[in-house]
């Protein structure tokens, strides 16, 4: 038995507990990881709150990320005591997630923890700055350079934002920030931002046109901040989304 969160839907409606797992109610998977660490994202907590159809399947144990010991193995790629984690795959949604002590697992969806870190390090990244540093990759593959302009980031508070902003820094890029919490501006300048500007400038419904304001942008919002954000980036350069904070929809 091992301690897990179980969501669960029924006639009686959406339930979550903390409750004793066997083990032998484990999905299918060539590898079993004895979880040492996972990391509350946003996606998590729309599925424990069912606040957004994110799980597939019931019961499910929630959490997209991971990192942890192999325990047992089927495969040649992972030895038992060998430490990996895992961002993604489904994992939390249709499949048996983090948020437990155990997970049951495909081998390709786990890598082999850097040994520059720890997990509970990865997990401290977790799935909020892997999905910044593959936004910054998907700039710099469209040709964006620090000499090319402004980078603006809107979530700027949350993990993904942080991340964005800490890393666009550090390769020499001027950020802007957009945040709803301008009180901690402190903070965003120490990650590296240059400008702090209010996400009130982008939420609402804005014109089809407007004056260009930053070469690249990373949007994990959505809605009309993505539409706002699209109509003033520069024409030839980029703009990456990965998040729907404010909403799924993308209004011309």
């Amino acid at each position: 038995m091992f301690k897990g969160i179980l969501i669960d839907k029924s006639e009686a409606g959406h339930s979550v507990k903390l409750t004793d797992i066997d083990q032998a109610q484990l999905p299918p998977g060539d590898v079993t990881v004895s979880v040492s660490h996972s990391t509350l994202n946003y996606k998590d907590a729309l599925a424990i709150t069912g606040q957004s159809p994110i799980v597939r399947s019931f019961p499910m144990v929630p959490g997209i990320d991971l990192a942890g010991m192999v325990e047992a193995s089927d495969t040649p790629e992972f030895k038992v005591g060998d430490k990996v984690l895992l961002n993604g795959w489904g994992v939390g949604e249709g499949h048996w997630g983090g948020l437990a002590q155990k997970a049951r697992l495909k081998s390709e969806w786990l890598i082999p923890l850097p040994h520059a870190f720890t997990p509970a390090q990865a997990m401290a990244i977790g799935t909020a700055g892997y999905t910044a540093m593959l936004s910054v990759i998907a700039l710099e593959k469209h040709g964006l350079t620090p000499d090319h302009g402004d980078v603006l980031v809107t979530g700027a508070n949350g993990g993904v934002g942080s991340f964005a902003i800490a890393i666009l820094a550090r390769l020499g890029y001027r950020v802007i920030a957009s945040t709803g919490r301008v009180a901690e501006s402190e903070y965003l300048h120490t990650l590296g931002a240059a400008q702090i500007i209010d996400r009130q400038t982008l939420s609402q419904p804005g014109r089809p046109l407007a004056k260009e304001q930053w070469a690249a942008a990373i949007d994990s919002v959505g809605s009309h901040t993505l539409a706002n954000v699209v109509r003033r980036d520069s024409l030839s350069r980029c703009g990456g989304g990965c998040g729907l904070a404010q909403g799924m929809e993308f209004p011309g």
